[in-house]
């Protein structure tokens, strides 16, 4: 009975949404203009940092940090911070969330993805040259190979970060493992996939480049990672208070909706 009541109460959180959307935008804007500064033809930086694998350790840690930073703001002690279907999905599997609410995350972050984007325009050729960062698979590899090489990182990024958020004297450093995380696997594996981990990162420069290569990938693999990092972390599931990378005592409303969502008190 209070299953259906919850679901007759349920109504769309539009101040969550708006501030998922706002996240996951500056997400995909602050770490991609990294990416196309590193990366973009005609940029300096290719001189001052001649080695490509240097490159990718700096790129990464800082987009890492753009997240980080989206995950400590008012942005993420409003939303949560997911800005990753893959994470929202990770939640959902947990019961952490219900299933209208994830769907709603997953549009917020596609749309923050699209807009956070736009902007990326005014790069002109320098992110032309690179697609504006999109993911495309790598050169040589077979599609069994790419959707392996989501799944691992996925993997890694959806697992680690449960572990953390599972245990009180881990949580408090959720957000600053995260740039260390893909320091460490981006250069091991972006030139099979790109190492996106995120369907949303994905989505939004697709979209501005029209670059769709083996869009589906970027999907199925961070879909298949995340369920492998549900079952191994199954065993935490009861740890994990609410769906929330930080700000896990804060509630944005007074119908403390992540508690109820998760079924906590």
């Amino acid at each position: 009975m209070s299953d259906q009541n919850d679901n007759n109460d349920w109504h769309v959180p539009w101040r969550l949404l708006v501030f998922e959307m706002i996240g996951t935008g500056l997400l995909l804007l602050g770490g991609l203009s990294f990416v196309i500064l590193m990366f973009g033809a005609g940029s300096p930086m290719e001189q001052l940092i001649p080695s490509i694998v240097i490159r990718r350790i700096i790129t990464s840690f800082l987009f890492g940090c753009v997240g980080a930073a989206v995950a400590l703001s008012i942005v993420g002690k409003i939303s949560g911070a997911h800005i990753n279907p893959a994470v929202t999905f990770g939640f959902w599997m947990m019961n952490k969330m219900d299933a209208k609410t994830a769907a709603c995350y997953v549009l917020a972050q596609l749309a923050g993805a699209f807009l956070g984007c736009l902007p990326l325009l005014l790069w002109g050729a320098i992110g032309r040259s690179i697609d504006f960062g999109a993911t495309i698979p790598g050169k040589g590899y077979s599609a069994e190979a790419v959707v392996m090489g989501e799944a691992a990182t996925t993997f890694g990024l959806v697992a680690t970060l449960f572990i953390f958020i599972a245990f009180r004297r881990l949580r408090p450093f959720t957000p600053f493992m995260v740039p260390f995380l893909y320091a460490f696997m981006v250069p091991l594996e972006a030139d099979i996939s790109g190492t996106s981990t995120n369907p949303a990162r994905t989505f939004g420069p697709s979209i501005i480049s029209g670059r769709w290569d083996g869009w589906w990938i970027y999907w199925l693999g961070p879909v298949i990672g995340t369920v492998v990092a549900i079952v191994v972390c199954s065993r935490f599931t009861g740890r994990i208070e609410v769906a929330k990378l930080y700000h896990f005592d804060h509630e944005p409303d007074r119908r403390r909706l992540f508690h109820r969502m998760a079924g906590s008190k």
